[in-house]
């Protein structure tokens, strides 16, 4: 094998390592599995992220999964509203399967990884939205399945994954304005990554043992 062959090799490698579009769409799975299994019912309780009802909260994630798309396309993603409604009581599911498809279809683009993006929150790489974005997606999965009595379902490594990102990228001083979590809440040490990543970004870890929520 030649060396040229070697450092073609060597740099495939190191962009397969630093490809942050599986575990991103593990988050994904992630959330639009919740999503699939919030009933109608389920849609008024309170959630830990104390501006969205269960209903507010699953509008807000399609528009996350909406924006990812348009931000990767070059548009601006804030064109779409911050809560998606609208959305008959049946018709989360399918609203999020087809966000879902156009996102998978704009990101199967290795380019995008390596494109300037605009965000809501800045401008960033392909590669560096995506893990902002699995940090969000992960973080409100959280706030979805403890809503919905469904906490015991979540994926671990992916909380691994955003507390690493959020501890790098969410400064725990100042909050609010421009970074918009309240209080780092501090948790126990040998406290799982989802209680120590919503402690990070300002929630209750507890919060489901005060809340009845139906299973």
């Amino acid at each position: 094998m030649t060396n040229a062959s070697n450092a073609s090799n060597a740099s495939n490698a190191s962009n397969a390592s630093d490809d942050p579009r599986p575990l991103f769409q593990r988050a994904v799975d992630q959330v639009q599995t919740l999503i699939e299994h919030t009933t109608p019912d389920q849609l008024g309780l309170p959630t830990p992220c104390t501006e969205f009802d269960v209903e507010a909260l699953v509008g807000h994630l399609v528009t996350v999964l909406r924006r990812i798309s348009i931000a990767a396309s070059g548009g601006n993603p804030l064109e779409v509203p911050r809560v998606t409604t609208g959305i008959e009581p049946t018709g989360w599911a399918d609203a999020a399967a087809e966000a879902r498809t156009k996102l998978d279809a704009v990101w199967a683009d290795d380019a995008v990884l390596d494109r300037e993006l605009r965000l809501p929150f800045g401008t960033l790489p392909g590669r560096a939205a995506l893990r902002a974005y699995t940090q969000e997606l992960t973080q409100h999965a959280w706030d979805l399945a403890v809503a919905t009595g469904r906490a015991n379902q979540l994926d671990g490594q992916l909380a691994e994954a955003a507390l690493n990102t959020a501890q790098r990228f969410v400064p725990a001083e100042p909050r609010g304005g421009r970074v918009p979590f309240g209080p780092v809440v501090d948790v126990p040490a040998d406290m799982d990554a989802y209680g120590r990543l919503a402690g990070w970004l300002g929630r209750q870890p507890d919060w489901g043992r005060s809340v009845s929520a139906p299973r």
